[in-house]
């Protein structure tokens, strides 16, 4: 014999004593699970991070210590090349060479730095905006500004006339 499951009625009535949440308090729920299910991302987001940083400062200290490494190796080579040209000149000789090819290498290094540097840009846009603060930073009661303030449109600082009126 075949039993019947019980089926709730079609109707928008309820269960004797049971209760539906209102909307209020169905969003309210619906915001704080939001909420904690972002904190949980977060927390999650802190804790890769951390353990990435932690192993990239590991990798930049390797790199740090082979640089010092290949200092010292550099210290050896020259000093090399020195004892290598003594064999066919004198010893003060050989090393007076390597003393000005470093210098020679020194300033070549020296003026490659200087020519990048001089390409560096200055922020021009922020300067732009730095010379509206002063209009920007005027006290105006709130509701009653009666200057138009700068605007940022496609990465580019639309100025107005600070002094002209509001209309």
């Amino acid at each position: 014999m075949a039993q019947s499951v019980p089926t709730p009625p079609l109707t928008g009535s309820t269960a004797a004593g049971a209760t539906e949440p209102s909307v209020g308090t169905l969003a309210k729920s619906a915001m704080t699970d939001v909420s904690t299910l972002v904190r949980s991302e977060i927390e999650l987001a802190k804790a890769e991070i951390g353990a990435s940083v932690k192993r990239g400062g590991a990798g930049a200290g390797a790199f740090a210590a082979a640089g010092a490494m290949l200092a010292f190796a550099g210290f050896f080579f020259f000093f090399f090349l020195a004892e290598l040209l003594a064999v066919w000149l004198p010893r003060w000789a050989a090393f007076l060479i390597v003393f000005a090819l470093l210098v020679l290498l020194a300033a070549v290094v020296g003026f490659v730095g200087w020519r990048l540097v001089k390409k560096i840009k200055k922020p021009e846009r922020t300067i732009e905006t730095l010379q509206d603060l002063p209009d920007v930073m005027r006290r105006e009661a709130p509701g009653q500004r009666t200057h138009d303030l700068p605007t940022v449109r496609d990465g580019q600082v639309v100025r107005q006339d600070a002094h002209a009126r509001l209309r």
